[in-house]
């Protein structure tokens, strides 16, 4: 206790006291630990993580496929897919979970909390590293639409290339000069009089590559709370998602050899 005490001072010794009381903490075998445990250096401690005052986000996602092996959803914006910061339960893969039961279930990939859309899960250990795979080599086609300003000064299509990097804060990116580690094809489907629909086509994954490179040519999608100016946290206003949404995903599946294609039923 005196440790947990000293090393997580902004728990509070009453939480320490209330987690180890319902078992919550446990050490790298997973036996139970008490107030009067014994330290050791170098033991490896596990607690499940509690947030006293999460915020609820009141929109639902949709399972659009489901087998042994994968499981596709729709997420709503707003929505983490999984655990971080401020939000624990209210997390995609965490209501998942609860809705299937599925203890075995990770996301193959990820996107933004912001970003609305098709997110796909595997379900079965022995054929994870096979779609995961997909990902790593780029075999996955991938299509998002955004909302962003008129581009009257950019002739479409075109290729965004750059090399995207850690910004001035650790939560934001920036492109720098470099070689290119960051590749968008980006073409408009729709005009119109204060908004364009762009389709953007990422053939790589960095962080927020969707987001920069609009920015990176003067159209930033539009209610982004990062780009071109940070908002606070916690700033966000319901009734104004980020614009973007990741449309499809298709691939070759690697147990069935189906082409598959999965589509979100959302709409910016």
């Amino acid at each position: 206790m005196e440790f947990l005490v000293e090393r997580f001072p902004a728990v509070g010794k009453e939480q320490w006291q209330a987690r180890l009381a319902a078992g919550d903490v446990r050490n790298a075998d997973g036996g139970l630990l008490h107030p009067d445990s014994g330290y050791c250096p170098g033991t490896q401690v596990f607690y499940y993580r509690e947030i006293a005052q999460e915020p609820p986000i009141p929109f639902h996602e949709t399972i659009l496929y489901q087998d042994e092996h994968l499981l596709v959803a729709d997420k709503p914006h707003f929505l983490p897919v999984t655990p971080s910061g401020r939000f624990l339960h209210e997390t995609l893969l965490v209501r998942l979970k609860k809705r299937t039961g599925c203890e075995t279930m990770v996301p193959i990939h990820r996107i933004d909390r912001e970003t609305a859309g098709v997110v796909v899960f595997s379900l079965a250990p022995a054929t994870r590293d096979r779609y995961q795979a997909l990902f790593r080599e780029r075999a996955v086609d991938k299509v998002y639409e955004a909302l962003a300003p008129p581009g009257h000064d950019l002739l479409f299509p075109l290729t965004r290339r750059s090399r995207i990097v850690t910004g001035d804060r650790f939560f934001t990116m920036t492109e720098s000069p470099g070689e290119p580690n960051a590749h968008t094809d980006i073409t408009v489907l729709e005009k119109g009089t204060s908004a364009w629909r762009y389709e953007l086509r990422p053939l790589t994954g960095k962080t927020h590559q969707l987001r920069v490179h609009m920015l990176g040519l003067g159209v930033p999608i539009l209610n982004d709370l990062l780009y071109p100016v940070v908002h606070p946290v916690g700033g966000e206003n319901f009734d104004q998602p980020l614009k973007l949404l990741a449309r499809s995903l298709s691939f070759v599946d690697p147990v069935s050899q189906v082409l598959r294609r999965f589509e979100s039923l959302r709409q910016l």
